[in-house]
């Protein structure tokens, strides 16, 4: 009887990956940006009046099975660069309106278009540097069999306060736990966090530290 309950879970759980959960990220997506819209607009014209122009930080990120696409966010860091003409460190070119952006996470915002593209998902494994991906152990590569999201698993427990194993091993786990419920979960916590504010900064980076690959193969 267990084991009936249990396939009946997977297959419900393969059922949402496979035909609804695509058709709920471009549905949501297009909702958001129409409800958004205003929002969208407010906080472009203060980045192009604070931070300069381009508006938006556009860099190639990988996405499901590892292919890359273009990623979209509003810039939250000036080009100041040294007398060499080599950009100054991250923590000098994040201004305190930058840094407010990222708090919030309105930075973000213009990955609903990603999302309506099909790019990226609501719920997943956040897309990270294409360099990173030579430095992916087997278990790490996983995390490439789903779409990439606005938020994930490893989001809404630790975010960027934690470390890049423990990352990776949370986006494995929602790999492994794709379901409708898990998602709405995710949204749920991603919302909360938003408002608190947590993990937005490791203990010693305005961001996170790169990742140079795991000292421990999984």
């Amino acid at each position: 009887m267990q084991s009936e309950v249990k396939e009946e879970a997977k297959v419900k759980k393969g059922i949402y990956r496979r035909f609804l959960k695509r058709p709920m990220d471009f549905i949501l997506s297009l909702m958001a940006i129409i409800v958004l819209s205003p929002v969208l607009i407010f906080v472009g014209v203060l980045v192009r009046f604070k931070l300069g122009s381009p508006v938006l930080f556009k860099q190639k990120r990988p996405g499901l099975d590892a292919k890359i696409f273009i990623m979209y966010k509003f810039r939250t860091m000036t080009d100041e660069k040294d007398e060499n003409g080599e950009l100054l460190p991250d923590s000098v070119r994040l201004t305190r309106f930058g840094r407010m952006l990222r708090s919030t996470s309105l930075d973000e915002l213009p990955e609903l278009f990603n999302i309506l593209k099909g790019d990226m998902s609501i719920v997943g494994p956040r897309p990270l540097l294409i360099q990173y991906l030579e430095l992916y152990n087997d278990h790490q590569k996983r995390r490439h069999e789903v779409r990439p999201g606005l938020s994930g698993h490893a989001q809404v427990n630790g975010r960027n306060a934690i470390s890049w194993e423990d990352k990776f091993n949370l986006d494995v786990e929602y790999v492994d736990n794709v379901s409708f419920i898990a998602d709405c979960k995710i949204i749920f916590l991603t919302t909360k966090k938003v408002f608190v504010k947590e993990g937005i900064s490791s203990d010693t980076s305005v961001t996170m530290e790169p990742f140079r690959g795991s000292k421990v193969e999984n």
